[in-house]
């Protein structure tokens, strides 16, 4: 049974299904959330995260799930969406509580395919995959193919500009954790001069030191002078206020609903800010993951590649419309949405 708030609030954004986790006896709250399961079983990952209520907690996992939903709609997979999302606590036994998520993923039978997301360790996976089968644990793999989907939409950002790749920008990174770093690094590969930030700086630091990179301030890294912005942490963090001090002409990232709304998205499209949603750029981390355990695709890498394409045409839509392009991208998904349906 949801709590009445709870209750109220997830009404409104119309899950398939949403599970309440209460185990007081191992500090364990969390929402395991099916969007979809229209295209196929839903995918989504396991996020543990500091939240100030369930209500709070509830709503993220509603909102990552739809995401999700759309991510696996316009990447071409045959996945709906889903999340899992943990309420992160000092009484949480971390050991346990994530055996009894694993056993609660292994009772849908393959109904979610989980793998790892923001707050999450290679130990709270492994504690999962002793419960159920339904869990990627290979982080790794799955941090290189969100960094190679990055690449490939910052590309599409710069074919927009009538540039002829990436190398000589500059760009800045937010986050450098798993995701961050492997961002950074294909960036820097590609001929890019990368600023990197973290609330962690000695791990900023050891990022930006493995790539010959500069650390900036996690305050001030929104606003750097540089031409490619990519928020690799946590959500919501651009908003229509902050959307008017960008300095980047592009914001490409591997982080799940960097803006806080719609009036953040208009804010950018406004200022003639290329976007690529992140349904799209951080798509390739669910395409690895669904397109070998579910699809059979042996090689992933062109439907990642792929990827380029998809945001150099939502990119198209937006600058011939007056509409920002996470309009279109969901138009995309809800169109193949509806055709399956």
């Amino acid at each position: 049974m949801l709590p009445y708030d709870v209750r109220v609030a997830v009404d409104a954004l119309r899950p398939s299904r949403i599970h309440r986790l209460h185990r007081p006896e191992l500090g364990l709250t969390a929402y395991l959330v099916l969007d979809s399961t229209v295209l196929g079983p839903a995918a989504g990952g396991v996020r543990a995260a500091h939240y100030p209520d369930e209500r709070n907690a509830a709503v993220d996992a509603c909102r990552l799930a739809r995401a999700m939903t759309y991510k696996c709609a316009v990447g071409g997979l045959d996945a709906g969406g889903g999340k899992i999302v943990v309420m992160d606590t000092p009484e949480l036994d971390r050991e346990a509580a994530f055996e009894t998520i694993g056993a609660a993923v292994q009772a849908l039978e393959g109904e979610l395919r989980t793998a790892g997301d923001l707050g999450t360790s290679a130990a709270d996976l492994a504690a999962m995959a002793r419960r159920t089968r339904y869990v990627h644990t290979d982080i790794a793999r799955l941090t290189s193919a969100v960094a190679r989907g990055v690449l490939r939409c910052a590309e599409a950002c710069a074919d927009m500009k009538g540039r002829p790749g990436l190398s000589g920008l500059k760009a800045a990174v937010q986050g450098c954790g798993d995701i961050g770093a492997a961002v950074a690094e294909a960036l820097a590969e590609a001929g890019v001069s990368v600023r990197v930030a973290d609330l962690d700086e000695p791990r900023a630091r050891a990022v930006a030191e493995r790539i010959g990179g500069t650390v900036v301030s996690p305050r001030d890294v929104l606003y750097e002078d540089v031409d490619l912005l990519a928020p690799c942490a946590v959500g919501d963090v651009i908003s229509k206020g902050s959307a008017k001090s960008l300095r980047a002409w592009a914001v490409c990232g591997g982080a799940n609903n960097i803006c806080t709304d719609r009036d953040a998205h208009l804010a950018l499209h406004e200022r003639g800010i290329l976007f690529v949603p992140d349904l799209v750029s951080s798509a390739g981390a669910v395409i690895e993951g669904i397109g070998r355990t579910l699809m059979g695709i042996e090689d992933r890498t062109p439907l990642i590649d792929a990827l380029r394409h998809t945001a150099l045409l939502i990119l198209e839509d937006a600058r011939r419309t007056n509409a920002p392009p996470i309009d279109h991208a969901i138009r995309r998904a809800e169109r193949r949405l509806a055709d399956a349906g």
